[in-house]
């Protein structure tokens, strides 16, 4: 499916490309999103943009909030996304004032190619720091007589919400397995339709691209017995040595009930995306405030650090409230 508007039309800016993304983006208030009503009025709302409500990015970003609420001036208000592709679009429309989104994503939105969903630059994108490593899950039932990418050929494959960085990784990967757009069956889901459909039995495999343990895999595997297909070996090096982002990973043994060996697999990088308009002093506070309160974070805390938090950065700017922090930091 192509977000991208019609090139015909030369009346159409960035600016309508960004608003097609973010309406794209099916943004929806959830639990724990801050309202304004409730707040009194008296605090500065910043809007955060997160991911679907079975991966990682929500609830990392309900543990941010609580910092971010208690710790500083503002109130962050957390909203449920299509995650990544459809996070880029809101920040460039400047919807969101903060988004989780993948390393590799930001940059294609930034230089408008890499995948379909960006055909033109969105170039007030900003990039703010780093956070963990999001592992590529390629799941399918302990019965399944897939037992390599490969095998997905012909396949029900689930890769992830429309428009998300989970999709757009699972493509990349099909694609390097010569597994084109017409050679299997693809469904769109988030992590917990995804988890429901091999559950259920109505698809075959399915791509979940996040920190694990990932809440939607930890309860599939505590309900059917699961597999998790290895990407590994010369595919490996060769998906690698065609899209240099993607980093060597592992799942060890024990993540998940029922696999009991380690896992090699791929990751990308979690970040935290601003725009050039967002103000200098904002990104500071929201920065400080993370940071110095590390021990409050209850989702992949052993992985985020000040010192590795520039590390993995795309080719897009970073903001200079976040240069500032890290100068003084």
């Amino acid at each position: 499916m192509k977000l991208g508007v019609d090139m015909t039309e030369q009346s159409t800016s960035t600016a309508d490309r960004r608003s097609v993304l973010a309406a794209g983006a099916a943004v929806t208030a959830t639990g724990i999103a801050g309202c304004s009503d409730l707040l009194g009025g008296d605090e500065d709302i910043l809007s955060w943009h997160a991911g679907g409500t079975s991966g990682t990015y929500y609830p990392l970003s309900g543990d941010f909030k609580t910092i971010i609420d208690s710790e500083t001036e503002y109130a962050l208000e957390v909203q449920s996304t299509g995650a990544s592709t459809a996070n880029a679009g809101s920040l460039g429309d400047e919807d969101a004032d903060f988004a989780l989104i993948q390393n590799d994503i930001l940059e294609f939105a930034y230089e408008g190619e890499g995948i379909d969903d960006f055909d033109e630059p969105i170039d007030n994108l900003r990039s703010v720091a780093t956070l963990y490593p999001e592992t590529i899950h390629l799941i399918t039932t302990a019965d399944s007589d897939i037992k390599t990418v490969h095998d997905l050929e012909g396949a029900e494959v689930n890769t992830g919400d429309l428009g998300s960085g989970t999709q757009a990784n699972a493509l990349q990967i099909l694609e390097q397995a010569g597994i084109g757009e017409d050679d299997f069956d693809e469904g769109n889901a988030d992590f917990a339709g995804a988890a429901d459909e091999l559950r259920d039995g109505n698809t075959d495999a399915a791509f979940v691209v996040g920190g694990y343990q990932v809440g939607a895999v930890e309860e599939l595997a505590n309900d059917i017995d699961i597999d998790i297909i290895e990407i590994s070996g010369d595919f490996r090096d060769d998906l690698q040595e065609e899209i240099e982002y993607f980093a060597s990973d592992t799942i060890p043994s024990g993540t998940y009930d029922g696999v009991d060996e380690d896992v090699e697999t791929v990751s990308v990088q979690a970040m935290i995306a601003t725009h050039e308009d967002q103000d200098e002093e904002v990104v500071e506070e929201v920065l400080e405030a993370i940071f110095n309160n590390l021990d409050e974070i209850g989702e992949r805390a052993d992985d985020i650090s000040i010192e590795t938090a520039e590390d993995g950065l795309p080719n897009v700017p970073q903001h200079p409230g976040a240069e500032s922090f890290f100068e003084d930091n």
